[in-house]
């Protein structure tokens, strides 16, 4: 059956949480996705199915079977094939009048305008190693006046970041400075991505290399990481509920049913998190699992709101 797309019609069942002057401005829109892998190809599909209109995708990856676990995008008819392509081609299966802008080199020196470019949200959902693109992204991103959006997905749950061009700086938060080497960066943004470590809880840590990228992860968390990118940049874009930007962090386990809502007043610059970083990048150096089992974990920072309810 051969059926006509209508846009009013494909997304008329978002009235009701949208105004239909909000799903104009949606329509409008355009977000700027960096990485397309799991994180970046369900915030892709997600987006696209609140009626986003505009979408530049960056991504100089192709699918491999050991994506599988997580990625959209990656089936057996998709190895080998280019990430920017397959998700441009299932966002135009959702919505053909999308307009998509394709950066298949991938976020560099030369890309990064292009990339930006008339973008109203950006989303960093660059691979975990990819530190040179990411400190060029914000940079960059900053300087233009444009959010950052930034959702991990520790274990089974998230960890919701946002970066605006007038507050606190994405190298500020994470306590990054020069003449760190690859294991304390590696090690300054884990520990950002989860200040009050939620997950660790369950974790095979033997299963962890930091410095190599590579972290346990199961589907349920994407899910999770997409449906939260879709209400930050509705209220982003479009909503009457502002974000709230680092260093206030929302962390939320599903598996473990824990919510923690934290403003950490000098992101993880702050003494107690200095200090803890340190024995952490000392017992891993010497690492036996035992003595990362013993790492405590931080005091609760000021305004750190936990529901009983959640708790």
């Amino acid at each position: 059956m051969n059926a006509s797309f209508d846009y009013q019609t494909a997304f008329g069942r978002n009235l009701g949480l949208v105004s239909p002057e909000q799903q104009k401005r949606l329509r409008r829109a355009r977000v700027a996705i960096a990485g397309l892998g799991g994180v970046g190809g369900a915030e892709a599909l997600a987006l696209v199915r609140l009626g986003i209109g505009r979408f530049t995708l960056a991504d100089l990856d192709t699918y491999e079977l050991s994506n599988f676990n997580r990625q959209l995008g990656a089936t057996m008819a998709t190895i080998g094939r280019s990430k920017v392509e397959v998700t441009a081609e299932a966002i135009s299966a959702v919505n053909p009048t999308a307009e998509i802008r394709l950066v298949p080199e991938g976020i560099t020196d030369e890309t990064i305008d292009e990339f930006l470019e008339g973008a109203d949200a950006v989303i960093d959902a660059l691979d975990f190693s990819c530190f040179k693109e990411r400190f060029l992204l914000y940079k960059r991103a900053r300087a233009l006046g444009k959010w950052v959006l930034n959702i991990a997905p520790p274990g089974f749950g998230s960890t919701l970041l946002f970066f605006s061009p007038a507050g606190m700086t994405f190298e500020e938060y994470f306590g990054i400075h020069e003449g760190m080497s690859i294991d304390e960066l590696s090690l300054s943004i884990m520990y950002g991505v989860m200040p009050v470590p939620i997950a660790i809880k369950y974790f095979d840590l033997k299963q962890i290399n930091a410095s190599g990228g590579r972290f346990p992860c199961v589907s349920a968390a994407f899910f999770l990481v997409a449906g939260i990118a879709t209400a930050e940049v509705f209220n982003l874009l479009a909503g009457g509920n502002p974000p709230k930007s680092a260093p206030h962090v929302y962390q939320f386990d599903a598996f473990l049913r824990t919510y923690k809502s934290c403003y950490h007043w000098l992101g993880m610059r702050a003494p107690w998190h200095l200090l803890i970083k340190r024995l952490i990048y000392h017992k891993l150096k010497d690492a036996t699992l035992e003595k990362l089992k013993s790492i405590p974990s931080p005091p609760r920072p000021t305004n750190c709101r936990i529901p009983q309810e959640l708790n």
